[in-house]
């Protein structure tokens, strides 16, 4: 999941999509961005469970999950939490030396 956070285009894409649902084609409207790999990212984003796909009659659109979204920003707050008591540590030895 992170290795699919990791490219800016993905978040720009995330970014969009959290405002409302989009297609691929329109979301190559708004970025500088073809709609194939427009359509390529949002692979990605589907593949580890931040976006879904949504028929709206014949287009396919795409929405943010939500869940998943929330479920990583938990996770990255526990690891943010762990680095912060470690350097706290490290900074209480190195003052006291």
């Amino acid at each position: 999941m992170f290795s699919a956070l990791a490219d800016e285009t993905r978040w720009r894409i995330l970014t969009e999509l959290g405002e409302a649902e989009a297609s691929a084609s329109a979301l190559a409207g708004r970025l500088p961005v073809s709609r194939q790999a427009i359509a390529k990212h949002l692979a990605v984003l589907q593949e580890v469970g931040l976006v879904e796909p949504v028929r709206v009659g014949r287009e396919v659109r795409f929405r943010v999950v939500g869940a998943e979204l929330s479920a990583t920003a938990a996770k990255l707050d526990v690891i943010g939490r762990e680095w912060d008591r470690r350097l706290a540590a490290i900074k209480e030895i190195a003052e006291g030396l």
